[in-house]
């Protein structure tokens, strides 16, 4: 990562880079909608607990999107997870309601486990991408 640590800091710890992040995380939104909410096959689901790993690496996804498109620290981590938790609950709320989908608590737990995965991998790649401090970090 040491060699790559100059391509992706800017990346990762420059304020500039965060509406980007920020689009990224829409786009997301918007996919994990469709896919919670449109037809019951997907990617993995012919497999055993494939349902809870679409889950995971969807959180996941949208775990390291949200940490970036916000500037560095817990608080705000804290706060785009928990959004981002009842974004899940109000998709498994949703399924209850649809024909061909069904909520399930144990999708939210695997939610919850990808968004905390999303939220350590994106807080490794800042520690290991070089520090912060060349980089303006306006709030924004």
């Amino acid at each position: 990562m040491n060699r790559l640590a100059p391509l992706f800091s800017p990346l990762l710890h420059d304020a500039r880079a965060r509406p980007a992040w920020r689009a990224l995380l829409v786009v997301l939104i918007v996919i994990v909608g469709w896919f919670a909410f449109g037809h019951p096959q997907q990617p993995f689901s012919e497999m055993e607990g494939g349902d809870k790993l679409n889950h995971l690496l969807a959180f996941l996804a949208l775990g390291v999107a949200a940490s970036f498109s916000l500037a560095p620290g817990w608080r705000a981590s804290a706060q785009a997870a928990a959004g981002l938790l009842l974004y899940g609950a109000f998709i498994e709320a949703v399924q209850t309601q649809l024909p061909h989908r069904e909520g399930d608590w144990q999708d939210l737990a695997a939610d919850a486990v990808g968004l905390l995965c999303g939220l350590l991998l994106a807080a490794g790649l800042r520690r290991a991408s070089g520090p912060a401090k060349a980089y303006p970090q306006t709030p924004v």
